[in-house]
Parts: C-alpha cells; sequence; structure tokens
C-alpha cells in the first residue's frame, strides 16, 4: 500500500497552451459515439459518450467511464473543452476509449416526472439507488458493446459513492478506481433540513459564486479563466428545456443527492464499504474543496484496505469543481498517472 500527496502541483502543468501541445502529440484521430440506453425504470434512458482513437481495439486497462457529481452530467462538464481540450480529449489522446454517462435528471439524460411538477409536490429525485441502476446499465453497455470484461470507473462528488459502491459489489467488473473530490460522514457539521423537496433551482451566478467562495478571496480572481464558466453555464444550462425560459435562466438540481447526504449524516454510516475494493484505487481532491474536504477523502482513503497499490493526492490550487479551473492540468495530470499506471 501507497500513499502519495501532493499539496502543490505545480501550476505550469495547468497552462491551456501545455495542455494542448501534449495532447497534440500524436494527435490521434478521436472517433465520437453517442448512445441513448434503457435503464430498465419506464421512460427512463440514459446519455453515454464515447471518444477513442480511430481504429484502437478495446484493450485491457484502456476503457474508462466518468461519472458526474450531483449538480450538472458529464457531457457538458468533463467533455467540455476549454482552450480547446477537454478532460475527455485529454485521456483519449493518449490511447484510451473514454466513456462520459449523464444519469437520469442530468444533462442529455430523460428527465424524471418530478422535475417538470412543483418542487414541493415529490420527495427528492434521483437517489442514489436510481443512480446505481443508471451505473449499472451504462457499465453492461460499455462491456458488451466493447467485448471487454472490466473497465475503469472515476465517480466524482456524488457519483464517486455510487462508484465506490459498484467497485466494491462487482468486483469482477471494476479493474481501477477514482474518487475525485468524494464525500464522506462529516463530523460536527451542521446537517441540513430533513425534508427536502424533489429539486431546487440553481441559478449560474450562484455556482459561480459558490466555487469562488471555496478559494482563498485573494486568489479567487485567477480562479476560472475568462470565460471558461460562461462557456460551460451556458451550454449546462440550456439543456433544461424549462429552467431556460426562466429569467434568470435556472437549472433544475434533482435533490436526491442531498437527501443521501441527510441519511449518510443521520445514520452516522457513508452508504458505501470501502474495504469491498479491490481494483487499485485513487483518491484525488482539491486543496481548497470545501464541499468535500481533503479529510473526507483521506478517511475514505484509509478505509480502501484491501485495494493493492492506492494511491491519496490533494492538488494544489484547486476546489471541488477542478475540472474547470486554471489549475485542471494538475488534476488531469494525477489521474493519468495512475491509469496509465493501470494499462501498464
Amino acid at each position: 500500500m501507497q500513499r502519495r500527496s501532493l499539496f502543490a502541483a505545480p501550476v505550469l502543468l495547468a497552462a491551456p497552451a501545455l495542455i494542448r501541445q501534449a495532447s497534440a502529440q500524436a494527435a490521434p484521430r478521436i472517433v465520437t459515439e453517442e448512445f441513448m440506453i434503457p435503464t430498465g425504470d419506464a421512460g427512463i434512458e440514459v446519455f453515454l459518450r464515447s471518444k477513442r482513437p480511430e481504429g484502437a481495439a478495446a484493450a485491457p486497462g484502456r476503457t474508462l467511464l466518468m461519472l458526474h457529481g450531483g449538480l450538472f452530467g458529464a457531457s457538458t462538464s468533463f467533455d467540455l473543452p476549454f482552450a480547446g481540450v477537454s478532460w475527455v480529449d485529454y485521456i483519449a489522446a493518449r490511447g484510451f476509449d473514454v466513456w462520459t454517462l449523464d444519469m437520469r435528471g442530468f444533462g442529455r439524460a430523460s428527465r424524471p416526472a418530478a422535475l417538470s411538477a412543483p418542487a414541493d409536490r415529490n420527495p427528492p429525485a434521483v437517489r442514489g439507488a436510481e443512480a446505481m441502476r443508471d451505473l449499472a446499465a451504462a457499465v453492461a453497455h460499455i462491456r458488451r458493446t466493447r467485448g471487454i470484461e472490466r473497465l475503469g470507473l472515476l465517480g466524482h462528488g456524488w457519483n464517486s459513492v455510487q462508484a465506490g459502491r459498484y467497485a466494491a459489489e462487482q468486483p469482477a467488473e471494476i479493474e481501477r478506481l477514482v474518487l475525485f473530490g468524494t464525500p464522506w460522514v462529516r463530523d460536527g457539521a451542521v446537517r441540513p433540513p430533513a425534508t427536502l423537496p424533489a429539486w431546487r433551482a440553481l441559478t449560474q451566478a450562484q455556482l459561480r459564486e459558490q466555487v469562488l467562495a471555496e478559494a482563498p478571496e485573494d486568489r479567487r480572481a485567477a480562479l476560472l479563466p475568462p470565460g471558461w464558466f460562461e462557456h460551460f453555464a451556458g451550454l449546462t444550462w440550456a439543456l433544461d428545456p424549462d429552467g431556460v425560459r426562466q429569467n434568470p435562466q435556472v437549472l433544475r438540481v434533482p435533490y436526491g443527492s442531498a437527501a443521501d447526504q441527510v441519511e449518510t449524516w443521520n445514520a452516522g454510516q457513508p452508504g458505501w464499504d470501502p474495504a469491498g475494493v479491490r481494483a487499485p484505487a485513487l483518491v484525488v481532491v482539491g486543496e481548497w474543496d470545501r464541499t468535500t474536504p481533503p479529510a473526507m477523502g483521506l478517511a475514505a482513503f484509509e478505509r480502501l484496505t484491501r485495494s493493492p497499490g492506492k494511491r491519496f493526492v490533494v492538488v494544489g490550487d484547486g476546489t471541488h469543481q477542478m475540472w474547470m479551473e486554471r489549475n485542471r492540468g494538475a488534476l488531469f495530470q494525477a489521474v493519468q498517472v495512475f491509469l496509465e499506471e493501470a494499462a501498464a
């Protein structure tokens, strides 16, 4: 077992020009495929996108499924180009078959009926159990389509819980696990209300303020490169067919992830058992992350007692949404090193 921490990743790694240069070195042509796949629940389909080098055959250690957090889908976050390169592009250019999943209620996936009704008329939408069904459907599709037995799994925030749980419960299907900004039981924190609506309306200004608030005050001005947040928000909010017509525009965010957290706090249990994970695992978190602080990631890491070659990395100068921040290159590199160890 090994533990590595990176508290001050060189800012040079995040420079957009360097990311573009690194991605263009081999310059493979990237093939994109998109799928709407059924989940087994009536009327509910999830959205899968794959990017991989043209002509690349499925190979052990070269397939990765990326899961978004509890606010928005993966198709307009992990696969949104900033300065010409998305996180998915970065990984695919290195010979990987990279998949992103938009679960029900997020991004381009089906929207549960509760999201079209007044928020106070239904319980929190899209709970962890539903997310697990969406994840299982996605994994089955990838394994069947590519003819592979196992794949890597990366989960962000709320869905790092689903990723960890799936890896623990289906060890024969998961060969590598990345937990990015993973939650754990909060100690002494103020709990949210026990009763929550089906969804909440999130404005772009609210999210921007939330991201910036995680960074030290004197570092906020440089956290988000000019235009990056606006590019992301414009595409993401446009996918909400009702919210986009409001002024200001809102994104209707399912409240299931918050309800899962309430249960976690009330029970004093994390909702999954890291000791069940038998695949190599990386826990990575931003230094300034207040949503899932580094102490939470460390708590999960310490309980990955059966994971061979596990890693714990704290990336400097980053928040919970580091994938769209100036220092995103340090996050990309930390994860890539781990993924390529898997492929060796």
